[in-house]
């Protein structure tokens, strides 16, 4: 099977992150993110468009009591030319990866995974609090439909690293990968990403696939190091 288009991964993003909600107000997609961050804040385009519109997405973003912010995908290079020429600024770039299941799944750390876990356990919840990801982004992982999981990497019997992966169509996206402090540089990363690998390939997905914030050098570099593909690119603009 061939790897999902970029447009298909834009939509595993919204169909495996997904904001509390949804309206279309003139050429925009606004997302009611509910303090669950950008990827679930940020207005999206969809059609044509003219700069006086940029105000009308404003208009909707502040109806909802949200910072105006917009994301900006490839191909969208007069959306990125009139946002800068508004003030707008470049704010967390990021990049998207894929990797066919069986790439990753091959291998595996000194770990174990509970593929069915959900809701998270206190220990996963505790992991993700570590790294800043509380309650508004659970919130967001609630809010996912259809297959999903929590992805615990084990060692020793303790719980060492955590994320949280959904799937669309054949494929999976991981998200809020998380390692404890005390299990750092120790490769639990890799074994989040095998583990999840593993499950997604049980579930009859074809890839798995991430987004990350290229500031993330360590990540970024993990996965290049792993053989995933650098698939396309977004960036938030924001005043």
């Amino acid at each position: 099977m061939n790897p999902p288009t970029l447009s298909a991964l834009y939509e595993t993003v919204d169909a495996t992150w997904p904001a509390a909600a949804y309206s279309r107000v003139g050429p925009w997609v606004i997302r009611d993110g509910r303090g669950g961050g950008k990827r679930v804040s940020a207005a999206t385009l969809e059609g044509v468009f003219s700069p006086a519109d940029i105000a009308v997405g404003e208009a909707g973003m502040a109806a909802l009591g949200q910072v105006p912010l917009f994301m900006v995908r490839e191909g969208e290079g007069e959306l990125d030319r009139v946002l800068d020429s508004q003030g707008y600024i470049i704010v967390d770039p990021g990049s998207l990866y894929v990797c066919p299941v069986e790439g990753l799944a091959a291998e595996y750390l000194t770990a174990s995974s509970e593929t069915a876990q959900w809701p998270p356990s206190d220990i996963a919840k505790e992991i993700w609090a570590s790294g800043g990801i509380g309650a508004h982004r659970l919130d967001v992982m609630t809010r996912a439909k259809g297959t999903k999981s929590v992805i615990v990497a084990q060692s020793g019997g303790a719980t060492v690293g955590v994320g949280f992966v959904a799937v669309r169509e054949r494929t999976a996206m991981i998200h809020a990968i998380e390692v404890s402090p005390r299990s750092r540089r120790r490769r639990v990363g890799t074994g989040v990403l095998q583990l999840a690998a593993d499950w997604a390939q049980k579930m009859g997905c074809d890839y798995l696939t991430l987004a990350v914030t290229d500031a993330n050098r360590p990540a970024n570099a993990l996965y290049s190091k792993l053989g995933m593909s650098l698939a396309g690119s977004y960036h938030y603009r924001t005043k």
